[in-house]
């Protein structure tokens, strides 16, 4: 099979594609042949070596998966033939930017029929990340007002639909032509931050959702109600903030994502039922995944970027 690797941290030139032997799945693995591939900003971050999450090169990067079981044989989750998605092994390495991928069974979920492979690759890391956030951290409930920083990313785009799907009041940040698209999904009101302090416009908010960091998570605590939640996906280890909305009655926690099987099942029923739905900015094939890596890189993404195979 072909597979990117590096065999040394820079630039998206670093990634190289090679021959490699298929991977051989572990009892309760299935083995996925791979249609496309989310990428996420994180991996960029990675190849440059800013984040030691997976150690020195060399090594594979990508999560984000959807594809099709070529063997099952040692667990009954899925059968050959099943069309399947989902982030496997996060935060461990998992190889996603290969024609085949050994996945835990419980990393996976069943494609939602009416996505293509494109789509269901750019569902798992967000939508998880987004489900966590709101359903599992946040409990938010019909008549909740919700404010998600940065709604014209991969993860806000879909947290939108998620807190307009359990029936919250939804507000989001968003600048230029990120306005019109962040309304078409949903959004109740939207902030345009180029012209407007959010903390001037939004108040008695029970949950903001971050996606940002930096001044917007910090000022968030300007807009929360007593007792309201900041869930924020990027400063999770920011002591000084933490005990400054503690102190002030706020709650506060950090997300890092990680595998989840039923919230998998959850976004896959939202999408069936038409509540939800995932946007691709634009993809690339396989050989071209240092021009991906490029466009991530440039930021201000409307959703997210696909890899094909």
């Amino acid at each position: 099979m072909r597979m990117i690797t590096q065999h040394t941290f820079g630039g998206p030139e670093v990634l190289t594609i090679v021959e490699a032997p298929e991977p051989r799945p572990l009892p309760t693995e299935v083995l996925v042949r791979v249609q496309a591939i989310g990428l996420n900003p994180l991996e960029p971050r990675l190849r440059a070596g800013e984040f030691p999450l997976l150690g020195q090169p060399p090594f594979v990067l990508g999560w984000d998966i959807s594809g099709v079981v070529e063997s099952a044989s040692r667990t009954w989750r899925f059968r050959p033939g099943d069309e399947v998605f989902g982030l496997p092994l996060f935060p461990r390495a998992a190889g996603g930017y290969a024609e085949f991928v050994a996945a835990p069974a419980l990393h996976l979920a069943h494609k939602p029929a009416s996505l293509s492979h494109v789509e269901a690759s750019a569902l798992p890391a967000v939508g998880l990340t987004a489900w966590q956030g709101l359903v599992d951290l946040g409990g938010v409930t019909s008549g909740d007002r919700v404010l998600i920083h940065g709604g014209g990313g991969g993860v806000g785009h879909v947290a939108i639909q998620i807190a307009k799907a359990l029936g919250a009041h939804v507000i989001t940040t968003a600048g230029g032509s990120k306005r019109e698209f962040v309304a078409a999904l949903g959004a109740d009101e939207v902030v345009d931050y180029t012209t407007a302090d959010f903390t001037e416009v939004v108040g008695d908010i029970d949950l903001v959702l971050d996606t940002l960091g930096g001044e917007p998570a910090a000022r968030s605590l300007e807009v929360l109600r007593p007792g309201g939640h900041l869930v924020t996906a990027v400063a999770e280890e920011d002591a000084d903030l933490i005990a400054k909305f503690e102190a002030a009655g706020r709650r506060f926690s950090g997300i890092a994502v990680e595998p989840d099987p039923v919230a998998l099942r959850g976004l896959a029923e939202l999408v069936e039922q038409g509540k939800l739905r995932v946007h691709v900015q634009e993809t690339f094939p396989f050989d071209r995944i240092a021009d991906a890596h490029r466009l991530i890189e440039r930021g201000h993404l409307r959703g997210k970027v696909v890899l094909t195979v």
